[in-house]
């Protein structure tokens, strides 16, 4: 019996013509040693950031629904190319939509959630020897409303395959060789782990690494789904995502993450009295308004107030829903600022080490960067700080913890 591999290829990696011919060629390759393959697709690079200006240009405040069709449309383009490229290579391939693969959600737009997925029509068209290509990143829902699965989420979709199609693993493939340190781009001496823990790349993915989806790395870890995270572009190993690591908890810190697509929000002179920031919080959740770090000031005059992150892209629904919750309770004026970005230090091995956020914000301090919110977990300590120093800071603690070669 043929094993089964899923790959999954990024925007980047099917970004134009010679791109996606390189894709074909690569997956023709693994065709030939025998697999059976199963291909998942993103949009063409930049395509879908496209979708959205053009809404943009329509209306500020789009419908999730209408904007689950326009964004679907992207990965459409990119299976079907992908399709006549294997073709004109002599190999039998087929494309399908998400929808047409029964990859079903429930009805939480533009962050829908998997529920099942329906794995016959792949199997058959793996049977009658053809490769199969599915467009990532999309679903639809039991009464046919199509949805999208969040940002990055043809990660979600190749590992949930990969899980119900019993594969032998899951490459997941992208313009960079693998798992680094910190983002090369931002740090030259940043080093490619040859593994990585589901805790710790779970962790990085949440504060800010745009290597793989979160919630793509949550399935992974509960169904134990081996990931390869490799180039498109290079035929070396990458780095593998598994349950442990040797020795992983003598490596204090893993990793370093930036986040720069959160704002922080601040409503001003807050009756400082049980039930308000419940209220405040209970309406956000209510307009789908999810809410990261929270600061609440202490209170010496009954006011009091309360920051708090989300991401940049939910500050227009922010506004409207706190214009009329401002006005309800008599708080002062609300202040965004979106000039911030969340750096974070992750490893396994912080649980076991102490004075690790010591060092942490006395790096921060000799490089004269100040701190504006902290949050942490068991395995990770976040700092929001203005945006215009976070390169440097990354830097500096990349330095700090001497994360070369581990």
């Amino acid at each position: 019996m043929k094993k089964i591999i899923v790959q999954k290829f990024g925007g980047s990696s099917v970004a134009n013509v010679e791109c996606i011919k390189r894709v074909a060629k690569r997956v023709v390759e693994y065709k030939k040693k025998g697999f059976h393959v199963v291909v998942v697709v993103s949009a063409l690079g930049g395509t879908t950031d496209e979708l959205i200006e053009l809404s943009n240009c329509i209306t500020d405040n789009p419908s999730d629904r209408e904007m689950d069709m326009l964004l679907s449309t992207g990965e459409q383009i990119s299976v079907a190319l992908l399709a006549m490229a294997i073709h004109s290579f002599g190999f039998e391939a087929i494309s399908f939509t998400g929808a047409q693969v029964g990859i079903i959600t429930d009805k939480s737009h533009t962050k829908a959630r998997i529920l099942e997925i329906n794995t016959i029509r792949i199997k058959q068209e793996l049977d009658s020897d053809r490769i199969v290509i599915v467009a990532g990143f999309q679903g639809v829902t039991l009464d046919q409303h199509i949805t999208t699965l969040g940002r990055g989420g043809s990660d979600l979709t190749a590992v949930a395959l990969a899980k119900q199609l019993k594969a032998s693993e899951c490459e997941i493939y992208t313009d960079v060789k693998g798992i680094y340190t910190t983002d090369p781009r931002i740090e030259p001496k940043a080093v490619k782990l040859d593994e990585i823990t589901y805790d710790e790349m779970l962790e990085m993915a949440s504060l800010g690494a745009q290597v793989m989806q979160a919630r793509s790395i949550e399935v992974a870890k509960k169904f134990d789904v081996p990931i390869h995270v490799r180039s498109s572009f290079e035929k070396d190993t990458g780095t593998m995502i598994i349950r442990e690591v040797k020795r992983m908890e003598d490596v204090v810190v893993r990793g370093i993450t930036l986040n720069n697509q959160e704002a922080k929000v601040t409503v001003c002179d807050v009756p400082d009295k049980p039930g308000v920031a419940a209220r405040l919080f209970k309406k956000l959740s209510f307009n789908g308004i999810n809410v990261d770090m929270i600061v609440q000031n202490v209170s010496h005059t009954r006011r009091t107030d309360i920051s708090f992150t989300v991401k940049k892209t939910d500050i227009p629904k922010t506004k409207n829903t706190l214009r009329k919750f401002a006005k309800s309770i008599d708080t002062g004026e609300v202040v965004y600022d979106l000039d911030i970005a969340r750096i974070s230090i992750v490893g396994v091995g912080m649980k076991s080490h102490h004075g690790v956020a010591a060092d942490m914000f006395d790096s921060l301090a000799k490089n004269k960067i100040n701190i504006e919110m902290i949050s942490t977990s068991d395995i990770s300590i976040s700092c929001i700080i203005s945006k215009k120093s976070a390169n440097k800071a990354i830097r500096a603690l990349h330095k700090k913890f001497q994360l070369i070669n581990n």
